[in-house]
């Protein structure tokens, strides 16, 4: 049958490859345990590739290809570009197909990147493989593993799967910082976990308390705190500014007289 390949397993048991060459691309559909399967699946994917009408609202789970290369096929047939992932591209967008209802929005930008890796959900999080390691997408953006949805981010349409830049707002970009609203004020409290939270101070501006964060991170160690804090890496000022800043910033006197049992 056209587009079934038979192979052999290890054990001698036979199964069936599936494929299709369409502008000089010679693309795999999968394998199958039965012959007729197989064809039936060259002859969905020779359905989608000549006939446009055929939308991604057309898949359904009754179809013998998978939902992953019925996106990767409508693609390629309507933008002339073949991925490996799930992706449709749009003009200044493109959608990533994680599953039939669940569909991720991107930056154009961002294109080279996913199509070369496979997004996968755990935990209500987003995550791709890297170096062999589960990498929240949302650390592209700046965002901590901890940070909370509302608390240190927020999607500015409400649409939690529409990950394009200008529709994610930071927060608390910072280790230890979290804005609150003091007098109808935006204002920036830090705290510090040593044994419980300290509150280190509260800040009418970020940057101020990034820095005031990093310096109860060095009170902290100088008492003698074995704990592996991370500092605040913060771009938008020079060194010397930085000094400045850190020399002038007030600290809770209470974390000032802390010492390493636990005593003040």
């Amino acid at each position: 049958m056209p587009g079934v390949y038979p192979h052999q397993k290890k054990n001698k048991d036979i199964y069936y490859r599936s494929s299709i060459t369409f502008r000089r691309k010679h693309i795999s559909l999968g394998s199958y345990d039965r012959m007729i399967e197989a064809h039936a699946a060259y002859l969905e994917a020779n359905m989608i590739i000549r006939n446009k009408n055929i939308t991604l609202a057309d898949y359904s789970p009754h179809r013998i290809l998978s939902h992953d290369k019925w996106v990767v096929l409508i693609n390629f047939r309507d933008n002339d570009l073949y991925f490996n992932t799930p992706i449709y591209i749009y003009k200044k967008y493109f959608d990533y197909h994680l599953k039939p209802m669940i569909i991720l929005k991107f930056d154009i930008d961002d294109l080279f990147y996913y199509s070369t890796r496979t997004i996968m959900k755990r935990g209500g999080h987003f995550f791709v493989s890297e170096y062999g390691m589960q990498v929240n997408i949302l650390n592209r953006y700046g965002i901590k593993n901890y940070g909370v949805k509302n608390r240190d981010y927020r999607f500015m349409n409400d649409d939690e799967h529409d990950f394009r830049y200008e529709n994610i707002e930071i927060i608390n970009r910072y280790n230890g910082v979290q804005r609150i609203t003091k007098q109808g004020k935006y204002m920036y409290r830090v705290k510090i976990h040593i044994n419980g939270n300290y509150t280190v101070g509260t800040y009418e501006s970020e940057i101020e308390a990034a820095v005031a964060y990093n310096k109860a991170i060095d009170i902290a160690q100088k008492a003698g705190v074995n704990k592996q804090f991370v500092p605040n890496y913060i771009e938008e000022i020079t060194a010397k500014t930085y000094v400045q800043i850190y020399s002038k910033v007030a600290v809770s006197q209470k974390l000032v007289n802390y010492s390493a049992d636990g005593s003040v």
